[in-house]
Parts: structure tokens; C-alpha cells; sequence
């Protein structure tokens, strides 16, 4: 059951670090990007004994690293949890899947969205994954592709609107470099735009085979899926979700301990930051459990 987290305030605060990288977009064209990283309190660069699991979380469309944190009280919901044992301390990483810093959304152009969001997943592992894991002390290794295959089981990916159209798309494209998931409050795209309620049936089946060949490599996965009942994204979602329950793979559960796959509705939730933070509040225990 989804809970709404209320704003405390408190002495062991978290620092924002800000992570700068190039990449090629698919025309090219170099581009300079950068990424906002949340490090627990208490993080220390020289204990190099120490280790972190990351979350990645995507902004929604028009938004850019800053919107999270500028938004809702996502960093002192972290801060809490965190100094009260909710969970183990992990860094989260506010990247964007705009070409630059920040963008805009125009509803006449979602294919373009569509585009941008899905050109993101080779980024993510090409470029993103290497520059926040050399700055910061996950679990990988090395920053190169094995290395970073290797830690999949300490990253996990999510977000909220076409952060979570980003984020369908990561579990289509790099179950190899993330094993959990939490798309907030968006379908997924990989047939079509909005094709979580105009094609529900076949995108759960493309969710479905990408599950079954991470599964025959050795990749296992979770998905902790939420939308509010006041959401306009809820309605996309729900045709999508009770396909994917009709599909093995997917072991749907109430309990956020068992099962691989999950969803919950918060009663009176809208599309906006200050709701959906608050599904992050909820699966915080469980994303790296």
C-alpha cells in the first residue's frame, strides 16, 4: 500500500554533486550533458571499502535534471528514510534524456519524445553509466561494459511520466545494466505511443520476450509500477498492467517482498511531482532488498 511521506526536518543531510559528460547523439553531433547525484549523508569519497547501490531517476517531459529536486521533498524524504533505517543508503542519480540540460515538451511532436526517450537507453549505457560510476562508488569494478554488467544487480532505473516511458524502454533495452525497475505513472512506448492503452496486449507481450531473454542470459528483474487513481496516465497504465499479469514471466504479487513484478494506485493521486515522489517513499525499503 502506497504511503504519502510529510516533510521533516533533519540533521544528517544528503549533498548534491553534479556530474558533467559528453556524448554523441545518433546525428553525430557531441553534446555536453550533465546529471545531479544525491550522496547520502555521510558518504565519504576516501572510504574506498565502502559501496553504494544507485537509482537512476528520470525527470518528466519538459523537465530536466533539476525538476525532482526542485519539485517535492524527494531529498529530505532520502534524508529520513536513510538516518531512520528505512533503507540502506543509496545514491540516486537525476540524469535527462534531452540532447542539452533541458527541454520542452510539445504534444504535437510526441513522437519526437518517443525518439528521444528511447535514443536514451544506448546513452545510458554508453556514456551515463561510465561518467556517474568513475565519479561516485557503486559496485562496479570497472566502468567498462563488463564491469558495469557485472554491478546490474546494486542499479536499478526509474520515472515519472516520460520518465517512465524512459524507463519501459531501459527494461527493453539494458535488463543487462539495471535489475529493477519503477516506472511511475507512464505506459510503455515500445510499439507505439501510448500503446500501453491502445495496444496493451502486444506490449506486454514485447515487455514479456525481453523478460524471457534476460532470463535465459541469467538477468533477473523487478518492476514496482504506481499511478495515482486521479492520474491521466492511470488509464494507460491499467490496460498494460492486467496484460502483463496474463504473462508467466511476469509474477504478479501484493506483496512487495515476493514476486517480480508490482503495482499500486495511490486514492487521490494526480500527475504531479509531490504524488509520485511518494511512490518512490513507499517501494524505498524494497528496490534494493
Amino acid at each position: 500500500m502506497l504511503k504519502e511521506f510529510t516533510y521533516q526536518d533533519v540533521d544528517y543531510r544528503g549533498t548534491i554533486d553534479r556530474v558533467r559528460y559528453t556524448i554523441r547523439d545518433p546525428k553525430g553531433e557531441t553534446c555536453e550533458k550533465y546529471a545531479n547525484v544525491y550522496l547520502p549523508y555521510g558518504y565519504d569519497p576516501a572510504d574506498t571499502g565502502k559501496k553504494y547501490d544507485i537509482l537512476y531517476l528520470m525527470h518528466g517531459g519538459g523537465g530536466n535534471p533539476d525538476a525532482w529536486l526542485d519539485c517535492c521533498h524527494i531529498k529530505n524524504m532520502l534524508d529520513c528514510c536513510f538516518h531512520e533505517k528505512a533503507a540502506e543508503p543509496f545514491i540516486v542519480v537525476f540524469p535527462s534524456y534531452y540532447p542539452g540540460a533541458a527541454g520542452t515538451v510539445d504534444l504535437e511532436h510526441m513522437e519526437n519524445e518517443r525518439q528521444m526517450v528511447s535514443d536514451f537507453a544506448l546513452e545510458a549505457a554508453r556514456e551515463l553509466l561510465p561518467a556517474v560510476e568513475s565519479h561516485v562508488r557503486g559496485w562496479a569494478a570497472s566502468v567498462d561494459d563488463e564491469g558495469l554488467r557485472a554491478a546490474r544487480g546494486h542499479r536499478a532505473f526509474g520515472g515519472f511520466s516520460m520518465g517512465s516511458v524512459t524507463t519501459w524502454f531501459e527494461f527493453l533495452k539494458n535488463l543487462p545494466y539495471f535489475s529493477t525497475f519503477l516506472p511511475l505513472s507512464g505506459d510503455c512506448w515500445g510499439v507505439e505511443i501510448l500503446g500501453g492503452s491502445s495496444r496493451p496486449a502486444e506490449t506486454a507481450a514485447l515487455l514479456a520476450r525481453a523478460a524471457e531473454e534476460a532470463l535465459r542470459d541469467g538477468y533477473d528483474f523487478r518492476i514496482f509500477a504506481a499511478t495515482g487513481s486521479e492520474d491521466p496516465a492511470s488509464g494507460n497504465m491499467a490496460q498494460q498492467i492486467e496484460e502483463m499479469k496474463r504473462q508467466p514471466v511476469f509474477s504478479f504479487s501484493e506483496d512487495l517482498s515476493a514476486g517480480n513484478f508490482h503495482y499500486e494506485i495511490a486514492e487521490g493521486s494526480v500527475h504531479a511531482y509531490e504524488c509520485v515522489f511518494n511512490y518512490v517513499y513507499s517501494y524505498l525499503p524494497y528496490i534494493f532488498a
